[in-house]
């Protein structure tokens, strides 16, 4: 299906991108898109004055983050399509039809596979293994492998993109997109891309740091989304501990020696850790039947409906 380029906004988040954003810029117009949206995060460098002279449209975000320049500007873009990737020149704009393609076929939710072809130098072994781990773990929390959840390179039709209820001002941003795309039983496409060596600006990204956030946020997210696994965690965690220490209350018992303090806490870890996991199954329940219910709504409104 043709691409409406008239249709589709090109969103840039930027923070000193001085040496990439130009030449970005131009290389998109060069392919026939007209809306070119930079959301600037205060940089220091000239990075708006260079945007514009290229002929971009440029905000400053009000607040400060990666997350807090998507949100702002998904709630004002007006085209139906958008097309998002960092100013960083680590994306091909080449490969922007491969990403909008999908959209233009039904699809909600275009994330593009940094790790399919990246070239020598853009992603270090510590950091693709960090990838890997994280892709992985949001696996086991969300129940669906999207291969590379921390990708910049996304494409989302505009409503659905409103539907997303962000709120993470950080590089968990884009988890967060993931996750709430697939609590809103989105139509999800993954496209192998390319991912190049940044060609002159640092990181903003500090893989331990920031990965750990990016850890606790793919948890966190489960609460809405896979509350069994959220709430499943404490309870397993605490059944455990509680029959460890049962365990070694019991061989000191054998040995005629006595722990009633050490019993009775034993007791409230096993039963709390029941009731915390038996709260998750429930919680499960109710999202099932809440996911259940709004595909039935939707089947009966039916396409084009209000």
């Amino acid at each position: 299906m043709e691409i409406q380029r008239d249709a589709v906004c090109i969103f840039i988040p930027t923070l000193n991108e001085a040496p990439t954003i130009g030449e970005l810029v131009d290389a998109f117009k060069k392919q026939g898109f007209s809306h070119i949206l930079v959301v600037d995060g205060h940089s220091t460098d000239g990075t708006p004055k260079i945007a514009a002279e290229h002929g971009a449209e440029v905000w400053t975000q009000s607040g400060k983050g990666k997350g807090d320049a998507i949100i702002e500007a998904i709630a004002a873009i007006q085209q139906p399509y958008i097309l998002m990737l960092d100013g960083d020149g680590t994306y091909l704009p080449e490969e922007a039809d491969s990403m909008l393609s999908p959209l233009f076929e039904g699809f909600d939710h275009v994330i593009g596979n940094r790790l399919a072809h990246p070239e020598d130098g853009a992603l270090s072994r510590f950091n693709r293994f960090g990838n890997e781990i994280i892709n992985y773990l949001f696996k086991i929390a969300h129940g669906t492998y999207l291969t590379d959840i921390l990708s910049g390179y996304r494409a989302f039709s505009t409503e659905s993109a409103k539907d997303l209820h962000l709120k993470e001002e950080g590089f968990e941003i884009e988890t967060e997109m993931a996750s709430e795309s697939l609590r809103n039983q989105q139509k999800i496409e993954v496209i192998p891309i390319h991912y190049l060596p940044r060609p002159g600006t640092p990181t903003k990204l500090h893989p331990v740091r920031d990965g750990w956030k990016i850890i606790k946020g793919v948890w966190r997210f489960a609460r809405n989304s896979n509350p069994l696994f959220y709430f499943g965690i404490f309870g397993v965690i605490s059944l455990i501990l509680g029959v460890l220490l049962g365990l070694w209350v019991i061989l000191e018992w054998f040995n005629r020696v006595t722990h009633t303090e050490l019993t009775i806490l034993t007791m409230l870890l096993i039963v709390v850790g029941i009731q915390i996991f038996m709260f998750g199954v429930i919680a499960d329940m109710m999202v099932t039947f809440n996911r259940e219910t709004r595909q039935e709504i939707l089947r009966l409104k039916g396409p084009g409906k209000p």
